[in-house]
């Protein structure tokens, strides 16, 4: 947590560094996600229980990981007090056994008071709850609780190889139980480790949010279609489009190191792609000057709509970040559009559910584009592109655009 917090590394930059035993990892990665996911009403509790500030962060992370387990209550009180009092140094032991013991007596009184607090409620921070408040009058609370709710695994059936119902028989005969919540997504009732998916290695199924899922269709390509997928990594939504249609696809990434993951899904999956280490917007360095059929750009954003699968961004971010990277996703837009052929269609994607980042700056782009049209979408939820989070998928946006 401290390399989050303090750092402002990603948990999941921060879990890759972690030394401890490969035993321990799942139990770290179950405290780690589960801290910051609650860490509004954590940091609430610790301040009323305190009667100064602590000078040590390394104490007040191993209270606010305590103070998670006594409220999760999958491990006895006792024992969770007795590690959390061994891990301290000597100095603060008594410190940290008053503290935890204190929340075990005043726990109902604690919480009480702490329900008065927006942020500690919604385990949100403030400038987050009001935005979405202002945007999402009548949807607010939902989608804050959509977003604090542990996320579903959900798959994506490769249909070059397998059938969805028979895979999902497949499933059931490992003791998997599975619903069928898209055209080739099953979600599973609860979450397993890879390993344990059957005809995972042999490319039958893979890993992908619902929301991600709605890309490839979405594109509306045809077989023989010169595509780009700009801002590829990890691949998802690159091989899911190879799944559906023979294509030539360039897959685009400005992170050399992020692209191995692309690679790796290709392989997995048996499909060929051109995969490229370049600046989307900067297509100089790197477009061989035939235009493109489809474009996908899945821009960079505030990933404000996963913050459920990632819930250190929901503290790293800053209210300005989604103006900042609105610029951004204007310059790729601007960048890219020239590379499509007349006739062709742009599909412009984010996981965020920020206006700034989503429908301002399509209309934005439509504005300065008299040549670009907006087509319509056959989404779930009515509201013009934007996919909220809910049990089944989480938040996307998603605009498709035609040259005329």
């Amino acid at each position: 947590m401290a390399a989050v917090l303090e750092q402002g590394h990603s948990l999941d930059r921060a879990l890759q560094s972690l030394t401890a035993d490969a035993r321990l990892r799942p139990a770290v990665m179950d405290l780690s996600y589960g801290a910051l996911r609650r860490l509004g009403l954590l940091d609430n509790l610790l301040t009323q229980l305190l009667d100064r500030p602590l000078t040590d962060p390394a104490i007040r992370y191993l209270l606010l990981v305590g103070l998670y387990e006594l409220l999760e209550a999958r491990t006895p009180a006792y024992a969770v007090v007795n590690e959390a009092v061994a891990a301290a140094p000597r100095r603060a032991r008594g410190l940290v056994n008053a503290v935890l013991r204190n929340f075990q007596r005043r726990r109902e009184a604690l919480l009480e008071a702490a329900s008065t607090d927006p942020v500690a409620r919604w385990n949100h921070p403030t400038w987050w709850i009001e935005r979405l408040q202002q945007e999402y009058p009548d949807a607010w609370q939902a989608i804050l609780d959509a977003t604090n709710a542990h996320p579903p695994m959900t798959l994506r059936v490769n249909r070059r190889r397998t059938r969805v119902q028979d895979y999902r028989r497949r499933l059931a005969e490992h003791g998997l139980a599975a619903e069928q919540t898209g055209e080739c997504a099953l979600m599973l009732d609860r979450p397993v480790p890879i390993s344990e998916l059957p005809g995972f290695a042999e490319a039958l199924v893979s890993v992908q949010d619902l929301g991600a899922q709605y890309a490839a269709p979405l594109l509306d390509c045809r077989d023989g279609m010169r595509v780009l997928d700009a801002c590829a990594a990890p691949g998802g939504k690159t091989a899911h489009l190879l799944e559906c249609h023979d294509l030539d696809l360039t897959a685009l990434d400005l992170a050399p190191e992020r692209l191995l993951r692309v690679r790796q899904n290709l392989e997995r999956l048996g499909f060929a792609a051109r995969v490229l280490a370049a600046d989307a917007a900067a297509p100089r360095d790197w477009w061989d000057g035939q235009p493109f059929d489809r474009i996908l750009l899945d821009a960079p954003c505030t990933a404000s709509g996963v913050v459920r699968r990632h819930p250190d961004g929901k503290w790293l971010k800053r209210a300005g970040d989604a103006t900042d990277l609105a610029r951004r996703q204007g310059q790729l837009l601007e960048a890219l559009w020239p590379l499509l052929r007349a006739g062709g269609k742009l599909l412009y994607a984010t996981c965020s559910l920020f206006g700034a980042e989503n429908r301002e700056v399509v209309r934005t782009f439509l504005e300065h584009h008299p040549e670009a049209a907006e087509e319509p979408l056959d989404l779930p939820g009515g509201r013009h592109g934007q996919l909220l989070p809910d049990s089944h998928h989480d938040g996307f946006f998603y605009a498709r655009l035609v040259k005329t």
